[in-house]
């Protein structure tokens, strides 16, 4: 069993599973600073001012007196919220990183095909070509 286990584990295709997804997390808050700290100051600007997309929400509940009126204090306390918000940040956050993964996984297989080499005739085919094609004459 650990025989079959190894044999697994170290074949190339789960090595890059795995270093894809160790990238992928990396690039997951690469792109989660992006939105949080170059999109949406830039939206909330174009919409004249400072809208915190994070405290957008609808209280669904009643709140307990002497709670905040923010999203973190209401979910704290409870309360059920619906937080569009949060919704649209990881809409863009999920849109941005889709648009990545799929610029890269496109580079990628373009360097792909550029490093294959079309696979070579046999030469006894290409003698077998020549003598089919001298009959057919």
């Amino acid at each position: 069993m650990w025989k079959e286990f190894k044999e697994f584990a170290l074949k190339g295709q789960v090595i890059s599973l795995a270093v894809g997804v160790i990238i992928g997390a990396g690039m997951g808050k690469i792109v989660d600073s992006i939105v949080k700290d170059l999109v949406m100051p830039v939206i909330s600007a174009m919409f004249g001012g400072k809208i915190d997309f994070s405290n957008m929400f609808v209280v669904l509940g009643d709140a307990p007196s002497g709670v905040a009126p923010t999203y973190d204090a209401l979910t704290k306390a409870g309360v059920p919220v619906f937080a569009y918000g949060n919704f649209i940040t990881t809409l863009i956050n999920f849109l941005l990183l889709a648009v990545a993964v799929f610029l890269i996984v496109k580079a990628v297989s373009r360097a792909y095909k550029e490093t294959e080499t079309p696979a070579q005739t046999a030469e006894e085919v290409l003698l077998l070509r020549d003598i089919r094609d001298s009959l057919k004459k």
